[in-house]
């Protein structure tokens, strides 16, 4: 969504349907409509640019709702941001990541934003794109193998954070004098890796959902092929890679139901000896218990489709010495039919084509008797005519 400033109270409101980067990363606040309870914590969560947040201690006690645009403590000067959650949720998000307050610099929050402060904050914002694209030309100049990912300004406009890509160490000292010279602002330089630009450009999934890691990731788990192996999915690269050029995150969601699952089948390398002749295992359905053997090795031949529990007959049958002569397959003819006709307490689609059929003939009907009376009455006299 586009939030657009409440100039009444300082606070962002929503307009339209566009999912907005504060919304990114966002808790459920299910504690919305309560009270604050101000006793379980004074830290307020706030966001900034895309997936950035940060936990600043309201030492004012100033009266904040979500969606309030603050100013906060940064060094140097201060930053704008977003109250994204506060209260009781907040000991817990803080809890979750392990943020210790003993341990991390205790940064406040200063006020809520004045318009000027809103002013200074959209010209920051609005030079970042250009000073990605300068950076780029600068560091190509500069002969560095990286890659400026985006740029992110301080609410002041006084410091600029540059998001880069690297695949080996890189010295920017260089790099950081020039852009100094250039913008005229405090440079700091982090390192990110692709997945975490794809989190912060965003965009759509091949699913037709918003990127996992622009909405709802925290933290990113390494995804291997083999997670595509043990699902059964073609290894094809431009399938399994998301727009980070890295194995779909997706990948892992549903690993550990196939791995459990699997554990209740026998091994492909097991060749079933029947009355025909050996069955080679060819392809399994995981969650159907449905196996399907062929009577050739490395192409599908008199495909058979077994289920598990009979699978485990033959095996335990071949152990002992015999060659099965029947095997019972999966009965594939005989799947329920769903019938839709009533299934959200409706007739049928069709229900009102014959009523309309039966209205036609009426009218058709009709006006072909009217047009018999029509030539009755106006039939010269002494002419007949035979209506059948």
């Amino acid at each position: 969504m586009n939030y657009t400033l409440d100039k009444g109270n300082n606070r962002l409101t929503e307009k339209g349907c566009r999912k907005s980067s504060w919304q990114m990363l966002s808790v459920y606040d299910w504690l919305a409509d309560i009270p604050i309870d101000r006793e379980t914590t004074n830290y307020v969560e706030v966001q900034f640019k895309n997936t950035r947040k940060g936990y600043y201690l309201n030492s004012n006690d100033i009266p904040l709702e979500k969606g309030d645009v603050v100013a906060v403590e940064s060094n140097p000067g201060h930053d704008i941001g977003v109250v994204t959650l506060q209260g009781y949720l907040v000991a817990l998000q803080m809890k979750k990541i392990g943020y210790d307050t003993s341990r991390n610099e205790v940064k406040r929050i200063y006020r809520k934003a004045k318009p000027a402060d809103i002013e200074k904050w959209e010209e920051s914002k609005a030079k970042e794109h250009d000073a990605m694209l300068k950076t780029r030309k600068i560091a190509k100049d500069l002969g560095l193998d990286m890659k400026i990912g985006d740029v992110e300004y301080q609410g002041d406009g006084n410091k600029a954070i540059f998001y880069y890509i690297a695949d080996q160490r890189v010295d920017f000292r260089e790099l950081i004098k020039v852009l100094a010279d250039t913008f005229h602002v405090r440079i700091e330089m982090k390192q990110i890796g692709a997945r975490q630009e794809a989190g912060r450009i965003g965009g759509t999934g091949p699913c037709g959902r918003e990127l996992c890691c622009s909405t709802f990731m925290t933290n990113f788990q390494s995804v291997g092929t083999n997670a595509a192996r043990v699902q059964d999915l073609s290894m094809n690269p431009q399938k399994l890679a998301g727009q980070c050029a890295k194995l779909k995150c997706c990948l892992n969601y549903e690993l550990d139901n196939y791995i459990e699952a699997l554990k209740a089948f026998p091994s492909r390398d097991i060749v079933l000896e029947t009355a025909k002749g050996p069955y080679y295992f060819f392809k399994l359905d995981v969650f159907a218990k449905k196996m399907t053997y062929s009577a050739e090795k490395n192409f599908p031949k008199d495909l058979l489709e077994i289920p598990l529990d009979e699978v485990w007959n033959i095996i335990n049958a071949n152990k002992s010495g015999q060659s099965v002569k029947e095997i019972q397959t999966a009965d594939t003819d005989t799947e329920p039919q769903i019938n839709f006709e009533n299934a959200v307490g409706e007739g049928s689609l069709t229900r009102f084509d014959k009523n309309r059929q039966n209205r036609h003939n009426r009218n058709k009907n009709h006006f072909h008797g009217r047009g018999k009376e029509f030539n009755r009455q106006n039939r010269p006299n002494g002419e007949q005519h035979n209506e059948q």
